[in-house]
C-alpha cells in the first residue's frame, strides 16, 4: 500500500517497537480497504489508526499501562476520518536506530531495509545474494535484539555517529540498488513511492549532516551520478537500456555536477572509501556525456582498488566486465570462471555478464542458457523485456 515504509517508520518511532509497529500498519490498511470511501489522507489516516489499534492492544493486554495511559486521548475512528494527525518523517531517525552496533553487522542493513525503505524480504536476500528463509531469519533476529537490548528509539547523539554511518550508508547504498535495478519503477510502485528518490533525498540529507565525512559525501554523489541517468534507461517499449546503449544526451546534467563537486568535497579530506570509489567509476562512466568515450583502463584500476577495500564476489564481478573491456572477452570468462559459482547462482548480474561475454566470443547456445537461467530469476518486466531481446538476437 502507499507510503507504507514512511508510515511503518512513523508508527515504529511512536510506538517503539518495530514488530507492533508492523503489525499495527497491517491492521489499520485492512481497515481501510474495508472502507466505503477512502479517506481524504490515505498516510494520515493509517498513522493514526494503526497508532489507536497499537494503544487498545496494549490496555488489553495490560502492558505498559502508563504509557497506554499517557496517549490517551487518541482520536475515535469518526475523528480519524475527518481529521487526519501529520505523520512525522521519522526515517533517518530510524535508520541509525536500526544501525545500532548491539546488533549483529549482517543483520542491521537488513533491518534497515525492511523497517525503513519497506522493501520485501525476498528482494532483501536477492541483494545479500542468500536465501528469503535465511534473511527472514536475520530479520527476525535483528527485531528481537532491538527489544532486548533495550535500544532507545532515539537519535544517538552526534558523537555517536560515526560508529553507526558505515551501516547507514551500506543500508542506502542498497535501497538504491534495488531501485536501481528496478528499471521500469515496478518495486516503486508496489511501494507507492518513488524509492530512488526517497534514498536520493535520505543520501544527501547526511551529507548535509555529515559533511565532514567524505563516505557519506560519496555516496551522495554515487545515488546523484546513477539517478541522472534515470531518463535514458526505458525504451519506448518499456525495455531496459543497458549503460553502454544509453543515449548520453538524455542524462540530468546538473546532478551530474553536483556530484562532482560532492566528489571535490570528499577528496579534500584525504580519506578515500567505497563509496567514492564507486563514484568516481560512476563519473568515469558519466564523462561519456562530454567526451563520447569511457575509459575502461581507468574504470580498471578503480575496480582493483574497490576490490581491496570492500573485497566481494559482485566487486569481483564488476571488474571482469571492466578487464574484457580492456583485454578481452576471454579474459573476462576466465576472471568470472575464477568466481564461487555456486555462491552467485541466486544472482542475476552474473548470468547476464555470462551470456554477454560468452556471446561475444561465439558461444551463442552457451550464452542463450545463461539468459535462462537469469529469466528463471524473476526479473523486473524492463529488464526481463531486455533479456528476452537479448536472447532473440543471439545466432
Amino acid at each position: 500500500m502507499a507510503a507504507r515504509p514512511r508510515v511503518v517508520a512513523a508508527l515504529a518511532a511512536h510506538l517503539r517497537d518495530l514488530d507492533v509497529a508492523e503489525e499495527a500498519f497491517a491492521g489499520a490498511a485492512a481497515s481501510c480497504l474495508a472502507l466505503a470511501e477512502p479517506p481524504r489522507d490515505v498516510p494520515a489516516w493509517l498513522f493514526v489508526a494503526g497508532k489507536r489499534r497499537a494503544l487498545d492492544a496494549l490496555r488489553k493486554a495490560r502492558a505498559e499501562a502508563r504509557t497506554a495511559e499517557r496517549h490517551a486521548e487518541v482520536a475515535e475512528m469518526a475523528d480519524i476520518l475527518t481529521l487526519p494527525e501529520p505523520i512525522p518523517d521519522e526515517r533517518l531517525r530510524l535508520l541509525f536506530i536500526c544501525c545500532h552496533p548491539a546488533i549483529a553487522p549482517e543483520a542491521r542493513t537488513a533491518l534497515a531495509l525492511k523497517v525503513i525503505c519497506g522493501l520485501p524480504v525476498s528482494a532483501i536476500a536477492r541483494l545479500f545474494v542468500v536465501s528469503e528463509a535465511t534473511m527472514f531469519q536475520r530479520i527476525t533476529r535483528a527485531k528481537l535484539k532491538v527489544r532486548e537490548a533495550g535500544i532507545a528509539f532515539e537519535l544517538p547523539p552526534r558523537r555517536d555517529w560515526p560508529a553507526r554511518l558505515e551501516a547507514v550508508l551500506l543500508a542506502l547504498e542498497l535501497a538504491f540498488t534495488a531501485a536501481y535495478a528496478d528499471a521500469g519503477g515496478e518495486l516503486s510502485a508496489d511501494l507507492g513511492e518513488d524509492l530512488g528518490g526517497e534514498v536520493e533525498r535520505l543520501a544527501l540529507l547526511v551529507a548535509e549532516l555529515l559533511p565532514e565525512e567524505p563516505e557519506a559525501l560519496g555516496l551522495a554523489a554515487l545515488v546523484l551520478l546513477a539517478r541522472s541517468r534515470a531518463g535514458a534507461r526505458v525504451d519506448g517499449q518499456g525495455a531496459m537500456v543497458p549503460l553502454s546503449q544509453q543515449d548520453c544526451a538524455l542524462w540530468d546534467g546538473v546532478r551530474i555536477e553536483r556530484a562532482r563537486a560532492l566528489m571535490a568535497q570528499a577528496a579534500r579530506a584525504g580519506r578515500s572509501g567505497p563509496c567514492q570509489v564507486m563514484a568516481a567509476i560512476q563519473l568515469t562512466h558519466a564523462r561519456r556525456a562530454f567526451d563520447g568515450v569511457v575509459d575502461w583502463s581507468a574504470v580498471l584500476r578503480l575496480y582493483d582498488v574497490l576490490q581491496v577495500l570492500r573485497p566481494s564476489p559482485m566487486v569481483a564481478l564488476s571488474r571482469a566486465l571492466a578487464l574484457a573491456q580492456v583485454e578481452g572477452a576471454e579474459a573476462g570468462l576466465a576472471a568470472l570462471a575464477a568466481l564461487p559459482a555456486e555462491r552467485l547462482a541466486l544472482a542475476r548480474p552474473f548470468h547476464v555478464a555470462r551470456a554477454d561475454l560468452l556471446a561475444r566470443t561465439g558461444q551463442a547456445a552457451e550464452a542463450r542458457a545463461a539468459l535462462d537461467a537469469a529469466l528463471v530469476l524473476d526479473p523486473p518486466r524492463a529488464e526481463r523485456l531486455w533479456l528476452e531481446a537479448r536472447r532473440a538476437g543471439l545466432v
